[in-house]
């Protein structure tokens, strides 16, 4: 595996009730209020991604959360973005994807998605995307909204939003083809296909 060399994504599109600083590595000495995503995780401190976390809530306490990396490969997304509920962000650490409640920072949702390959924002739609090897799974106010069901045998594209409908890409292993889908935004079940 390779070591990932792009620099982390930041993507604030949704209205969110925090300010984050993504750490260069683990500081030497920890803020009062520190959370390790997941906890039950080992030598989550090698690779973590390292994030400052300032609730605008003047009777919180800034956090660190070390979230656990998941693969060291430039083609899974490191990164923070803003999510439809203002209060939780959304860390994802080498394609291992944690929604943290920055009010009640041990309230929080590791996605079962391992890895999540692409991060789509559609604050439209008033969801948060994520596209695996084989599903897409959207997250809203709520929480969990939908997840798709298999679109692909290993690797799935999102390509495009249009209203209330998702496009996408997934590579078929009988065709050795990649292969589009369209998916009903608001439900993640799959529509019949649409003409452009």
């Amino acid at each position: 595996m390779t070591v990932p060399t792009s620099a982390p994504s930041l993507d604030l599109c949704f209205p969110h009730t925090w300010v984050a600083e993504i750490l260069p590595a683990r500081p030497m000495i920890l803020p009062s209020r520190a959370f390790v995503y997941p906890q039950a995780a080992e030598e989550v401190e090698r690779g973590a991604l390292e994030i400052l976390i300032h609730p605008d809530d003047n009777t919180a306490q800034s956090f660190l959360a070390t979230c656990a990396l998941g693969f060291r490969d430039s083609s899974v997304p490191t990164g923070i973005w803003s999510c439809p509920k203002p209060e939780e962000i959304c860390a994802v650490s080498g394609g291992y994807t944690y929604l943290i409640d920055t009010a009640v920072p041990e309230r929080f949702t590791m996605l079962p998605l391992r890895p999540v390959m692409q991060v789509w924002p559609a604050p439209e739609a008033g969801l948060l995307l994520f596209a695996g090897h084989h599903s897409i799974l959207a997250w809203g106010n709520e929480g969990l909204a939908w997840q798709s069901g298999k679109l692909s045998d290993e690797g799935v594209t999102i390509t495009a939003i249009e209203g209330e409908t998702l496009r996408g890409l997934g590579w078929q292993m009988m065709t050795d083809k990649e292969t589009p889908f369209v998916l009903d935004l608001k439900t993640g079940t799959r529509k019949a296909w649409l003409t452009r």
